[in-house]
């Protein structure tokens, strides 16, 4: 290679450093004013709605839906068989305990009763006149005990007859309301037929159940608001009776029945029915619109709005502070927020998805969300 040669090249190579080292250095000027510009420029605020926390008065209560039962409750069926012969009701007539409402035929076994009551009768003269010769040394008293014998075997038939015939006649095993009746006059019922279905409508008892959070808010003796769509504007009053000892380990609940007063006989068993128990007196609670609550599996937070003072433009500036929070009861659209928040501290309700700690706001309320502790649904 020639000494022209080479230095053409090197001055070559020179030219390339030049032009690459002016293309790098743009590319960093350009960069650095980009970044320099978006800093100048700042994060634009987000628009967000908001609430002013408030305490309000919150009465604690449990509500839960469940199943109305009569107190006393059978249907009433033929313990023998037998051929009707007599049906002394009607249907959705009201018995007392123990008033007769059905005979079947007992014609044979009353003749049978007969037969044995004159086998005890004469038991009984037997014992009887051998007891006296006994008293004269006439007789052993081998055969007075025998005699004494054969007349407790005789009554026991006698009983055992009687029982038998007795099961001949249905009879209300309590007072209530009869249902349809299921029989008719000359109908031949077998064993287990059922013959009419029997109520006792007071009291009335509603079996619900209570989840594992609101055990602390059930007591026996603790009074109850009872309301059914059945009857609606109509509402009862009862009293928790009995709570199981032990939570239900699939639902985690605990199994509750409730007594209700029913003199009307409104209620009906089978219905469903919305209780209600309240819990001491009313407290206070600051409250919020479930929106403004973001549950997360570490906690549950919300943003509060702070005041950064006015900026350049003789604007006031707001940023978010977010923080944690610990909830309560719900009612409605609003919860309860036991701790994390002050009275009179302004909390995003809407908008929280674009925001993270610091994030500069405007707010805009044109649009409210929902916060009624009792929503109806809509007929629109």
């Amino acid at each position: 290679m020639t000494k022209g040669t080479t230095k053409r090249m090197i001055i070559v190579l020179l030219l390339a450093a030049l032009v690459f080292g002016a293309i790098y250095g743009f590319q960093q000027f350009r960069n650095k004013m980009i970044q320099k510009a978006i800093k100048g420029q700042g994060i634009p605020p987000q628009a967000v709605s908001t609430i002013v926390a408030q305490a309000s008065a919150w009465q604690p209560s449990v509500e839960a839906v469940g199943n109305l039962r009569a107190a006393s409750g059978a249907n009433l069926a033929a313990e023998v068989g037998g051929l009707v012969t007599a049906i002394h009701f009607e249907s959705g007539k009201t018995v007392k305990a123990g008033q007769l409402l059905v005979e079947l035929n007992a014609g044979p076994l009353k003749a049978q009763l007969e037969q044995l009551k004159a086998a005890a009768a004469l038991a009984r003269q037997n014992y009887e006149r051998d007891s006296a010769q006994l008293k004269v040394q006439a007789i052993s008293q081998a055969a007075v005990d025998a005699d004494a014998a054969n007349l407790k075997s005789a009554q026991a038939q006698v009983a055992a007859q009687e029982a038998t015939i007795a099961q001949k006649y249905i009879r209300a095993p309590f007072s209530g309301k009869l249902g349809i009746r299921q029989i008719d006059l000359g109908q031949f019922l077998a064993a287990g037929t059922a013959v009419v279905n029997l109520q006792k409508l007071d009291p009335m008892y509603l079996d619900f159940a209570v989840p594992q959070a609101q055990i602390d808010l059930i007591h026996t003796g603790d009074k109850i608001t009872v309301q059914t769509n059945a009857l609606p504007g109509k509402t009862f009053i009862g009293s928790i009776s009995a709570i199981e000892p032990q939570v239900d380990t699939a639902t985690r609940n605990l199994k509750v029945r409730a007594r209700i007063a029913n003199p009307k006989g409104e209620l009906l068993p089978g219905l469903f029915a919305t209780a209600r128990i309240d819990e001491g007196g009313k407290r206070q609670y600051i409250t919020l619109p479930n929106t403004a609550i973001a549950y997360n599996s570490y906690g549950s937070t919300v943003f509060i709005v702070k005041d950064e003072g006015k900026g350049a433009d003789g604007k006031a500036r707001l940023s978010v502070e977010q923080r944690f929070v610990t909830t309560g009861e719900t009612r409605g659209d609003q919860v309860a927020v036991l701790t994390g928040l002050k009275a009179g501290e302004t909390i995003v309700t809407a908008g929280q998805l674009k925001l993270h700690n610091g994030s500069p706001v405007f707010i805009n309320n044109s649009i409210s969300v929902a916060n009624n502790p009792n929503p109806k649904v809509s007929d629109e």
